[in-house]
């Protein structure tokens, strides 16, 4: 252990003013730490850099678990509006977290878990469970060191239950926020506590090009790292986003400013395709810069001159023969393309996977009557998960317009009840059919709340959440695309389902209910004969979906879209 390296237990001696929990088993230095931070603004490429970084460390055969550390009390993401955070990611074990774990699990092709996320919120939930059971042995609790003594053990925590070589931290929020500043005091111990070669401080900037003035400024950036400083956080690598390519001249008076090395800037200026990124940041060497800051550099080397990561950039890009299509996604978040992250993304692996070129047009269903019912040139159409009230009338008129005009159509969750609703509405003529969740006296619940959800009282983390089975039934389309699989995983959000009263009738409308829970009456894929492509799911496939692995439903929509187009 290092000379520097201080690690006591508080409860052992309830006078001292160090409190860093270690986990049994745990050693200094077997486990590396890059804390990844922001300056100047929120948005200019975090969680893709923290990706990035992910991906590359993983190809090097590194065992790497990121984490992000969110500034909210939220204790999870499960109730926050996408229009304010962007999309809620569901991971296997249910948790609900922010987007940007969607997006390491793409580039780490793995499933990540509770683990994988902590928010400000859960922290203090921690904390103020531990001073309620007396752990503190009568000790002012205090955000130094009980919170931050927290938070370095959860970080420990993962190193040693995933057996990680390397932890990649994300810090949420911008350097000088007030929300952020504990996860970042924790971080500034853990260095002291682990030692310099142990951890790694990366930050993200960002130099603004005003086209008045037309040149590019780092003032901002250099203030903005200068915060961090104040912290008493020296970082070690910059990755400086911008607009266009960054000057050399911006470089010397970022590093002069903020006493970091010419060799350890790295200009990242706006890429056509996030799945370049990887490629970019490798063929600049910010991992190998990293990995000698840790004294791995020599451990993990590169094996194969970087072709498996150029095969998946190339494979993941679509070339200049790709076909156009146009999907449409219906739904009332519309203005913002961060709340359905995860389709988009689905999207771009089907497409890559058949060399199609997708292009999205945004239907907002809050609004529909704008659009005088026409869809033209659209030639396929999503209806999206969602809750509440708003635009469930234009979800439904999409789903009738696209099953009568023989569109290519996927509904998801939400999308799946609306299809219920619309089928029941104009085929069993059931015209006050609707969902309890918007209609509560409706006639005819087609869509109801599911029995266990009856006499929950709480909404965060309390809908049917996470991986479940998915039994698919013989013959059907779904079976077919899902490669003849008795079984499938794929992961839930919901709290209302197919009200099982009506299955015999909708089976009679011509519905074909081809995957269910096993052993139980819970319908979870829905699919037409008589067209060239309608089907929904209750489950969320965009969270599955992977680069070079799309999930079936969106690769056989893009499918279906392009022969329509033909």
């Amino acid at each position: 252990m290092q000379e520097n390296t201080v690690f006591e237990d508080i409860s052992k001696n309830s006078s001292q003013e160090i409190f860093s929990p270690i986990p049994k088993g745990y050693k200094p230095g077997k486990t590396k730490f890059v804390v990844i931070t922001g300056s100047v603004m929120s948005g200019i490429g975090k969680g893709t850099t923290t990706s990035g970084l992910c991906k590359l460390f993983a190809d090097r055969g590194i065992n790497v678990e990121p984490i992000k550390l969110e500034a909210y009390l939220n204790v999870d993401a499960g109730t926050l509006n996408p229009f304010r955070h962007g999309e809620v990611f569901v991971l296997a074990d249910g948790t609900e977290t922010d987007m940007d774990l969607g997006s390491y699990e793409r580039f780490t092709d793995k499933n990540l878990s509770k683990e994988n996320f902590v928010t400000s919120g859960s922290v203090y939930q921690h904390v103020i469970n531990k001073e309620r059971k007396g752990l503190y042995l009568g000790r002012d609790v205090q955000f130094i060191p009980h919170v931050t003594g927290e938070i370095k053990s959860i970080l420990r925590d993962l190193a040693l239950n995933k057996k990680a070589e390397i932890v990649i931290i994300e810090i949420g929020g911008t350097v000088g926020d007030y929300e952020n500043m504990f996860a970042l005091e924790a971080l500034r111990e853990m260095q002291f506590e682990e030692g310099k070669d142990n951890v790694c401080f990366l930050n993200v900037t960002y130099v603004v090009e005003p086209p008045s003035i037309g040149e590019q400024k780092s003032k901002a950036a250099q203030l903005g790292i200068k915060r961090l400083i104040a912290l008493g956080i020296q970082p070690d690598i910059l990755i400086v986003r911008s607009h266009n390519k960054i000057s050399e001249k911006i470089r010397e008076k970022l590093g002069l400013s903020v006493s970091v090395p010419l060799s350890h800037i790295f200009g990242l200026e706006d890429s056509k395709s996030i799945y370049e990124i990887p490629l970019i940041l490798r063929e600049k060497k910010v991992d190998e810069r990293v990995l000698e800051k840790l004294k791995l550099n020599k451990k993990f080397t590169i094996k194969d001159g970087n072709k498996k990561l150029k095969k998946w950039v190339k494979e993941m890009t679509s070339n200049g023969r790709a076909k156009r299509v146009n999907v449409g996604i219906a739904g009332k978040y519309t203005g913002v393309d961060d709340a359905y992250i995860s389709i988009l993304k689905a999207l771009e692996h089907a497409s890559a996977k058949l060399n199609a070129k997708v292009e999205v047009e945004w239907i907002d269903t809050g609004n529909w009557k704008n659009r005088n019912g026409r869809l033209k040139g659209i030639d396929a159409l999503i209806v999206p998960g969602g809750f509440g009230t708003r635009g469930v009338e234009g979800k439904i008129k999409i789903v009738e317009i696209a099953r009568k005009k023989k569109i290519p159509f996927l509904g998801l969750c939400y999308g799946f009840q609306m299809a219920l609703i619309e089928i029941a509405r104009n085929e069993l003529k059931l015209k006050d059919a609707h969902t309890t969740e918007v209609n509560e006296k409706t006639k005819h619940p087609v869509v109801c709340l599911m029995p266990e959800q009856y006499y929950v009282e709480k909404l965060g983390g309390s809908m049917r959440l996470g991986e479940k089975k998915v039994e698919l039934i013989k013959g059907t389309n779904a079976y077919k695309m899902h490669e003849k699989q008795k079984f499938i995983g794929r992961r839930f959000r919901h709290r209302y389902e197919c009200n099982s009263e009506y299955i015999k009738d909708f089976e009679k409308a011509g519905i074909v209910f081809s995957g269910k829970a096993p052993n139980e009456d819970i319908m979870q894929i829905l699919e037409l004969k008589e067209h060239p492509f309608f089907m929904a799911s209750q489950y969320h496939p965009e969270f599955t979906s992977r680069p070079l692995k799309p999930d079936p439903l969106f690769y056989e929509l893009i499918k279906a879209a392009l022969k329509k187009k033909n």
